[in-house]
C-alpha cells in the first residue's frame, strides 16, 4: 500500500477517536465521576485529566474534524494521482 494512502487512513482513524472521546467526554459530563478520556497516546507519567471542560472538548471535536477533512484530501488526491498515472500508462 501506498505510504501517503497508509499514512492518510492513519489520521482518519485518529481523528475519529478523537472525535469520538471528545463527544463521550461531554455526554458524560452529567456523570458523578467526570473523567477525562483521551485518544492520545498514553504516557506513563502523564496524569489523565480529572476535569472535563466543555469549552476544550468543543475545540478538541473542531480540530478533530478538521485533521479528518484534511486527511481525507490527502486520500481523495493520492487516489486521483493514482488514478491519473493508471491512465497516462493505458
Amino acid at each position: 500500500m501506498n505510504v501517503a494512502l497508509s499514512t492518510a487512513l492513519s489520521g482518519i482513524s485518529a481523528a475519529n477517536e478523537r472525535l469520538r472521546a471528545a463527544a463521550s467526554n461531554i455526554a458524560n459530563l452529567a456523570a458523578s465521576s467526570q473523567t477525562r478520556s483521551s485518544a492520545e497516546p498514553t504516557n506513563v507519567d502523564k496524569r489523565p485529566e480529572v476535569e472535563v471542560n466543555p469549552a476544550n472538548e468543543i475545540v478538541e471535536q473542531q480540530s478533530a474534524s478538521y485533521a479528518y477533512v484534511a486527511n481525507l484530501k490527502v486520500l481523495t488526491t493520492q487516489l486521483n494521482t493514482t488514478g491519473a498515472l493508471l491512465d497516462i500508462k493505458t
